[in-house]
C-alpha cells in the first residue's frame, strides 16, 4: 500500500512539471494580434455644423400713437388678423395746457379779426352802391372778410383737434383713431384700457400700443463659430429643426451672414439669417427655439473609410493595408490624403487605394 502512494505522488509531481513546462513553453512564443479587416466603400460624406438660434418675423412693427392721452377701447387681441388701416384702438386726449391756451387765443384773435374785415366789407360795399367807392376796394375788402372767416374755421378746427384730438373736417382721419400700418398677425398688446400713452417724439420712443408682423414671412436667426464662418456662403441651404414641433424639418436658404463678430461669452461669433419658405412658416410661432443644421463640405462618390483606421502623425496620415493573412496577418503602412470627415467616416484621396484593399480596423480581443 506505501509502494502505491508513492508511486503516485511521483506521477503527480511528474505531471506538475510537464504541464510547467508545456505553459513557459506556449507563453515563451508570444501571443498573435489579430486585426479586423476594413474594405473601403464608395459613398459619401458631409461634414455638419448646427447653429443654434430662434424663429423670428423678418419685420416686427411697433404701433405707436400720433398722439398722447389714455387708451379708452382696444379692439384686437394677440394672434388676431388686422388688415393695413384698420382700427386696433381708440384714444382719449388729455391736451396740453399750453396748447389749449394757445388754441383758445387764436380762435378769439380769428373771430377779432373776422368782424373788423366784414365791418370793412359792409361799408366798402355801402359806399360801392352809391357810387362813391371803386370795384376794386370792394372786390379787395371781400377777399380780406373771406379770408378772415377761413382763419377762424381754421382756428376753431385746431382748437377741437387740441382739446378733443379730432379735426372737425376729417374725422374718420382723427388721431384717437390707432390703426395697423401692414397687414399681419398681432403679436402683443401691452397696453390696456385706461393706460396712459405718449406719442413719438425727439425726447422719448412713445409707447407701443400693439406689435404686428407678417407671419408667413419668417427667418431663422442664429450664431456660427468664427472658425466656420468661412465655410457659409448666401444662398447655401439648411435645415431647419424646432424643438416644439415634434419631427420637424424645415427648409430655409441663408440670406445674410453679419460681417462683424460680437462676443458671446469670450468667443467670436457671427449672426446667421435664414428665410425659411413660405409654406413651412404657417406652422410655426415666433420665439420658438430651433436649431439649424448646415452642411460645411461634402464629397460625394469617394472612397469613405471609418475614421479609426486612419493614424494621424502631424499633418500625416496612414492606413495599414493587408499584404498576407496566412499564417499570420502583415500589413504595410501606407500613406493617404484624408478629405472630408463627419468624425465617424472619412474620405480618402488615393490611387493606390481601392474597394478590393483590405486594411487594418480594431484589435479582436481573445
Amino acid at each position: 500500500m506505501k509502494k502505491f502512494f508513492k508511486i503516485l505522488m511521483w506521477i503527480i509531481i511528474a505531471a506538475i512539471l510537464v504541464g510547467t513546462f508545456v505553459f513557459l513553453f506556449i507563453n515563451s512564443r508570444g501571443k498573435t494580434t489579430t486585426y479586423e479587416l476594413v474594405s473601403p466603400e464608395k459613398g459619401s460624406v458631409e461634414r455638419t455644423t448646427v447653429l443654434t438660434g430662434k424663429i423670428e418675423p423678418r419685420d416686427e412693427i411697433e404701433i405707436k400713437p400720433q398722439i398722447s392721452g389714455i387708451i379708452t377701447e382696444i379692439l384686437v387681441e394677440p394672434g388676431d388678423r388686422v388688415e393695413n388701416g384698420e382700427i386696433i384702438a381708440k384714444i382719449k386726449v388729455i391736451p396740453d395746457e399750453g396748447q389749449l391756451s394757445s388754441a383758445q387765443n387764436r380762435v378769439q384773435v380769428a373771430r377779432i379779426s373776422l368782424e373788423q374785415a366784414k365791418a370793412t366789407y359792409e361799408r366798402t360795399r355801402m359806399l360801392f352802391d352809391k357810387k362813391y367807392e371803386s370795384r376794386e376796394k370792394m372786390e379787395a375788402d371781400k377777399a380780406a372778410y373771406e379770408q378772415a372767416q377761413a382763419e377762424l374755421a381754421q382756428a376753431n378746427d385746431q382748437l377741437t383737434i387740441v382739446r378733443d384730438g379730432v379735426s372737425a373736417s376729417n374725422a374718420q382721419g382723427s388721431n384717437t383713431l390707432v390703426r395697423a400700418t401692414v397687414t399681419g398677425v398681432v403679436l402683443e398688446v401691452p397696453v390696456k384700457v385706461g393706460s396712459s400713452v405718449i406719442q413719438s417724439n425727439t425726447f422719448n420712443d412713445g409707447t407701443t400700443i400693439a406689435k404686428i408682423a407678417d407671419m408667413t414671412d419668417l427667418i431663422f436667426k442664429g450664431k456660427i463659430d468664427e472658425t466656420e464662418v468661412d465655410l457659409l456662403s448666401e444662398g447655401q441651404p439648411v435645415k431647419i429643426n424646432v424643438g416644439a414641433v415634434a419631427g420637424s424639418e424645415f427648409e430655409a436658404v441663408i440670406e445674410k451672414i453679419a460681417p462683424i463678430a460680437t462676443d458671446d461669452n469670450g468667443t467670436n461669433t457671427f449672426e446667421v439669417k435664414a428665410a425659411i419658405g413660405a409654406a413651412s412658416a404657417s406652422n410655426l410661432r415666433a420665439g420658438y427655439s430651433a436649431n439649424a443644421t448646415v452642411v460645411l463640405e461634402k464629397a460625394e462618390n469617394s472612397l469613405i473609410v471609418p475614421e479609426s483606421v486612419i493614424e494621424y502623425k502631424g499633418d500625416s496620415a496612414f492606413v495599414y493595408v493587408l499584404t498576407a493573412e496566412k499564417p499570420e496577418q502583415k500589413f504595410d503602412r501606407k500613406a493617404v490624403k484624408t478629405g472630408v470627415s463627419d468624425g465617424i467616416q472619412v474620405a480618402i484621396e488615393n490611387s493606390g487605394i481601392s474597394e478590393k484593399t483590405r486594411l487594418r480596423g480594431n484589435e479582436i480581443k481573445e
